[in-house]
């Protein structure tokens, strides 16, 4: 992984996001109830406040639950729910440890399927159904981890010039698009709540 990504719409945070397979899943996991763009500026705001350049498992997974909850919680905090979100990083950092050795690009490295990266990404603590297969297109569309059936597996989200997630961001441009078809997304759910149906 050597790419630059554009979710957090801040060079620093999407040079490291591109580089730190670390990075990217932390982003990914803390993308629930904040903005997009917070979520993803999440990993480089961590990696400042530890004093270091990229994100280690093993570090976070040993650290003192109190003080990363307070690392994360320090205005501007990382995320809406600070202290359960450090949880769930720690959680993840501790799983990447236990099966692989705190590497997280072993998740996807020699992968063959795109069925078997779902099933290892589902696996981790955090990470639903949705944000597994958000989190595979974000790898096949960007970040050229492509097993065979990775479109596939990514199902919607897979789909090639598609404004769906932060898979198909690239730019102001294609973010402009893919919070149109959020908002589309959610008019639909609420017509549809509304008719009963």
């Amino acid at each position: 992984m050597d790419v630059t990504l554009h979710l957090a719409q801040q060079p620093d945070a999407d040079e490291l996001l591109g580089r730190s397979p670390l990075a990217a899943l932390v982003g990914m996991l803390l993308d629930q109830q904040i903005p997009m763009e917070w979520a993803f500026a999440g990993p480089y705001t961590i990696t400042q406040r530890l004093g270091a350049d990229d994100l280690d498992a093993h570090e976070i997974a040993a650290y003192d639950p109190e003080a990363f909850a307070a690392l994360l919680s320090t205005k501007p905090a990382v995320h809406r729910y600070p202290g359960s979100m450090a949880k769930r990083i720690q959680q993840l950092c501790q799983y990447l440890v236990e099966h692989y050795d705190g590497d997280a690009a072993r998740i996807w490295d020699g992968v063959e399927t795109g069925a078997e990266l779902l099933n290892r990404l589902k696996d981790l603590p955090g990470f639903g159904a949705q944000k597994a297969q958000i989190f595979l297109a974000l790898l096949g569309k960007q970040l050229e981890v492509r097993p065979k059936g990775w479109r596939e597996a990514a199902g919607a989200y897979g789909e090639a010039k598609s404004f769906r997630s932060v898979a198909d961001i690239t730019g102001p441009e294609s973010l402009t698009k893919v919070r149109a078809h959020k908002q589309e997304m959610k008019a639909a759910a609420k017509a549809a709540k509304a008719s009963g149906k």
